[in-house]
């Protein structure tokens, strides 16, 4: 058996759309596969591996399959999250791991991990398939957070995300402006921890009933918009709403004050990817920063 999900880009949304706002997000032809296989033994043992891009091990690991305690592991702290994502699987699905013969699973990512793509939902949403659960209710469980980046494992477009009464509301939409070929995604060199973003977020107690209204009014008008002039607008206008949100410099007033074109924090700020407006000069700039994962959008989105 084998399973793939896709990465996720939120364009739109970051942080408000735990609180209903429609989030536009992308799909990414990046994700993760997920195989497993059946081994001639009775030991009642899961074999775990976990390959990276460039087809290393980064993890390893040997379940038994009737107590899921684990041994051999490369990684205590990721063992453990593993072992907690299988027991509330089995909670979902008491049938699931039950059977008496070992299995071999590996996990493959064909992106940085580091990149913050997905390689938890992709992960999740994989494990939900084979297991034949709801993947949003094993993320709820396991991670917590909007879920978009479920949404955006099962789909192959561009998607309208929103919470209503806490459940996942998705629409595919479409995303094909003619400016697509100025638009650049640039890894900022260091994966920011999505659930500690999440959390100081929370902590904020103002009401966010007007923003939620403008923010979503902002992701509408971006998914109609043809013109760059106007999308870049929009985005600031989106920056700019986040950073009083938050008490954040948007990324461009921190790093990027010199550039040309507009930037967007992407996901939780400070970390993970941006996505900048730009020209052929684009790739120079930032290489010139220290900034060296540029990717296209053609390169990059599904």
């Amino acid at each position: 058996m084998k399973f793939y999900s896709n990465g996720k880009l939120l364009i739109t949304s970051e942080y408000l759309v735990l609180d209903g706002a429609k989030a536009f997000a992308l799909p990414t032809k990046y994700g993760q596969s997920l195989e497993v296989k059946m081994l001639n033994n009775d030991y009642a043992t899961l074999f775990w591996e976990s390959i990276d891009y460039k087809n290393g091990c980064w993890f390893k690991c040997e379940f038994n399959l009737k107590s899921l305690n684990y041994k051999n592991q490369t990684n205590t702290k990721i063992a453990k999250k593993l072992q907690q994502i299988l027991i509330e699987v089995q909670k979902l699905n008491p049938s699931f791991l039950q059977q008496k013969q070992s299995l071999r699973v590996k996990t493959t990512l064909d992106f940085n991990k580091n990149w913050g793509l997905g390689s938890s939902s992709t992960l999740i949403n994989n494990i939900a398939n084979w297991a034949k659960i709801d993947a949003f209710k094993l993320q709820h469980n396991t991670f917590g957070g909007s879920a978009y980046d479920i949404a955006c494992a099962q789909n192959n477009s561009p998607i309208l995300y929103q919470l209503k009464s806490k459940k996942p509301k998705i629409t595919p939409v479409n995303f094909n402006p003619k400016f697509t070929n100025q638009l650049y995604f640039i890894y900022l060199n260091k994966k920011k921890n999505s659930r500690i973003a999440i959390k100081n977020y929370q902590k904020i107690s103002t009401d966010k009933t007007a923003l939620v209204t403008n923010i979503s009014a902002i992701t509408n008008a971006i998914l109609k918009t043809n013109s760059l002039i106007e999308f870049e607008k929009l985005i600031e206008e989106h920056e700019n709403l986040i950073a009083k949100t938050i008490q954040i410099k948007p990324i461009k007033q921190q790093l990027f004050k010199d550039y040309f074109g507009s930037i967007k924090s992407l996901g939780a700020w400070e970390g993970d990817f941006i996505l900048a407006t730009g020209n052929e000069d684009t790739p120079k700039y930032f290489s010139k920063k220290g900034f060296e994962t540029i990717l296209f959008f053609k390169d990059i989105i599904l």
